[in-house]
C-alpha cells in the first residue's frame, strides 16, 4: 500500500509539475492593418468640444507595443460642410485631439482619414441616450446567495427604436466590462444594466457608464463582445476579421479596423455599501 501511495504522489508530482511549462506557439503574424479608434462621446453636462481618435495598426499576438500612427489627417465635417480638424499635438502618440467639436443630437457627421496615400470615410449619426436615474444593491445574489448586485436604472424612450452600451469599471476587474442591448421587448420600460461579482465587497467603486448607439453599432459591438468572451467555442471555426464602418475609398481591398460612432454619454459612480 505504500508503494501505490508513493507512486501517485509521483504521478501527481509529475503532472502538476508539467502544467508550468510555457509552450510558445508559433504563429504567423498578417500584414499590419491601420486601427481607427473613432468614438465621439458627449459626456453630459459638457460642451462635448474636445474629443480624440486614435490610429494604431494591429501587432503581432505577443507584442507589447501598439504601434501607432502619426503623420495622418483627420478630420470629421457635419451637414453644414463645416470641418472639425483633429491635430496629434504630441508627437508619436497617434492621438489626434479637436478642441473645438460641435456636437448636435441627431446631425450626421462624415469623418475623414489619410494616410499613406489611401483615403478612408465613414458616415454616422449622433445619437442621444437618457439619464442614469437610480442605483440598487442586493446582497443575496449569485448561485451562492451571497454575491453582491449591483444594478443602474433608466428610462427607454418609447417613441423609437433605442440601443445602448454599458461600460462597467471596478477593481476586481482589469479591464472595464462591456454589454450591449436594445429596447425591442422593452419599448418605453424602465431599463436597467447589472454588475455582479463574487469579489465584489462593501467599500469597492463602481463606474457605470452608459452610451446612447445606433443599430448598425450595436450590431457591431454585440457581435464583437461576443467574440471577446469567447462566445465561438473553443473548438469552432475562428471567425472572420470584423470589419465596421469606415471604408477605404482609394483601395476597397485594403480595409482598415475600428469604428466611427457618436454618442450621448452619462455616467454614475457607485460606492458599494
Amino acid at each position: 500500500m505504500n508503494k501505490i501511495i508513493l507512486l501517485l504522489s509521483i504521478v501527481s508530482f509529475l503532472s502538476l509539475t508539467s502544467c508550468e511549462e510555457v509552450v510558445t506557439v508559433d504563429l504567423e503574424t498578417a500584414p499590419a492593418k491601420l486601427v481607427i479608434d473613432a468614438s465621439i462621446n458627449w459626456e453630459k453636462g459638457t460642451t462635448g468640444a474636445q474629443q480624440i481618435i486614435k490610429l494604431t495598426t494591429t501587432t503581432g499576438y505577443y507584442s507589447n507595443v501598439i504601434p501607432t500612427i502619426s503623420g495622418a489627417t483627420v478630420f470629421i465635417t457635419n451637414s453644414s460642410n463645416t470641418v472639425f480638424n483633429f491635430m496629434e499635438e504630441v508627437p508619436n502618440t497617434g492621438q489626434y485631439i479637436c478642441n473645438n467639436f460641435v456636437p448636435l443630437m441627431g446631425e450626421t457627421y462624415v469623418l475623414t482619414v489619410n494616410y499613406a496615400g489611401q483615403n478612408y470615410t465613414a458616415t454616422e449619426k449622433m445619437v442621444p441616450v437618457p439619464d442614469i436615474i437610480s442605483v440598487a444593491q442586493r446582497d443575496d445574489a449569485g448561485f451562492s446567495g451571497e454575491d453582491i448586485e449591483v444594478k443602474f436604472f433608466f428610462q427607454d424612450n418609447g417613441l423609437e427604436a433605442n440601443s445602448y452600451l454599458m461600460k462597467y469599471s471596478t477593481p476586481v476587474n482589469a479591464f472595464p466590462q462591456f454589454e450591449a442591448f436594445d429596447d425591442r421587448f422593452e419599448q418605453g420600460n424602465q431599463m436597467f444594466g447589472l454588475y455582479s461579482h463574487e469579489d465584489l465587497k462593501a467599500g469597492d467603486t463602481i463606474d457605470f457608464t452608459l452610451y446612447g448607439i445606433s443599430t448598425q453599432y450595436y450590431n457591431y459591438m454585440d457581435i464583437l463582445i461576443g467574440i471577446a468572451n469567447g462566445g465561438n467555442g473553443p473548438f469552432q471555426t475562428p471567425p472572420a476579421t470584423l470589419r465596421g464602418n469606415i471604408v477605404n475609398q482609394t483601395n476597397q481591398d485594403n480595409y482598415c479596423l475600428g469604428y466611427f460612432r457618436l454618442c450621448e454619454v452619462d455616467k454614475m459612480q457607485y460606492v458599494v455599501q
